[in-house]
């Protein structure tokens, strides 16, 4: 019997407009009528979870920035998992030296040093689309992504004041072969866990900052196994969730490796796959 169900979000509980379904949001209402726990996971911030739950009406916990923090159902900061800043310092030089274009996401917010930078790479990506679809995906994504990223001249205010503290770096970069270099440099830095929630990115957290770890501990505070856990997700930064839960389900819009570690696939985010697959584990 599944007793939790853990969320992805970007690709997964959201469309390609980046809004969540009437048919999802019933379908976990319904799960947690059932006394289901429900929790998202996900690699965004808490700031850019928060305001697209609370727009569809959904109200449960969330793993954010890929479990370098866990939120109670009321809001309340449990847990965090910080990236240690020697750690981080190392992993910023290597995205430095490899011309990377680079969000930090700390516990006071998200910065960059180069927004324009990353306007530019979004608007790249927009010109090579032939799909409407996948061009207003893309588009809905940049206008969000703007309103909660703040550009700073220099990082060392982070570095310098203990009250800062790094939970995720994500490099953007349209150059796979690139991408693969500096994942290879990035796995000579122990203590990190390396993962991406795009094929055009590359997450950073630190080691015990992972999806898998933090939905382990937070099933394990409610009394609940992970064999009686089920998550539903579509990308790499799920990986570690799938690895340990009693009934994995990729999405239908995964690509073949996430599906192939799966139990199940349901049907993609755009054809309410998460309600398949809520309604498939509870009935």
């Amino acid at each position: 019997m599944i007793k939790c169900i853990a969320i992805d979000m970007d690709g997964t509980l959201l469309r390609r407009t980046n809004e969540i379904s009437d048919e999802n949001r019933e379908a976990i209402k319904k799960a947690q009528e059932q006394g289901v726990e429900v929790v998202i996971a996900t690699g965004r911030s808490f700031a850019e979870a928060i305001y697209l739950l609370e727009d569809a009406g959904v109200k449960c916990p969330v793993i954010c920035v890929n479990g370098a923090e866990i939120r109670s159902i009321h809001q309340e900061i449990i847990k965090v998992n910080p990236l240690d800043k020697e750690k981080a310092q190392a992993v910023y030089e290597v995205l430095h030296e490899l011309d990377f274009y680079t969000e930090f996401f700390t516990n006071k917010g998200t910065f960059t040093e180069d927004i324009e930078r990353g306007v530019s790479i979004f608007q790249d990506v927009l010109k090579t689309l032939d799909s409407p679809a996948e061009r207003e995906k893309i588009k809905a994504l940049l206008d969000e992504r703007l309103q909660f990223i703040v550009e700073i001249d220099s990082l060392s205010f982070i570095f310098e004041k203990k009250e800062y503290h790094f939970y995720k770096l994500l490099a953007f970069s349209r150059d796979f072969q690139k991408l693969e270099g500096a994942r290879k440099r990035l796995k000579e830095i122990e203590g990190i866990a390396v993962s991406s929630s795009g094929k055009e990115n590359i997450e950073v957290n630190g080691m015990n900052a992972q999806k898998g770890l933090a939905l382990e501990a937070f099933v394990k505070e409610k009394g609940i196994s992970l064999m009686e856990t089920m998550a539903i997700g579509d990308s790499y930064n799920d990986l570690s969730m799938f690895q340990r839960v009693g009934r994995s389900v990729a999405m239908g819009n995964a690509d073949d490796r996430i599906k192939s570690s799966c139990d199940f696939v349901t049907l993609t985010n755009d054809e309410n796959g998460v309600a398949k697959a809520i309604m498939d584990a509870i009935q």
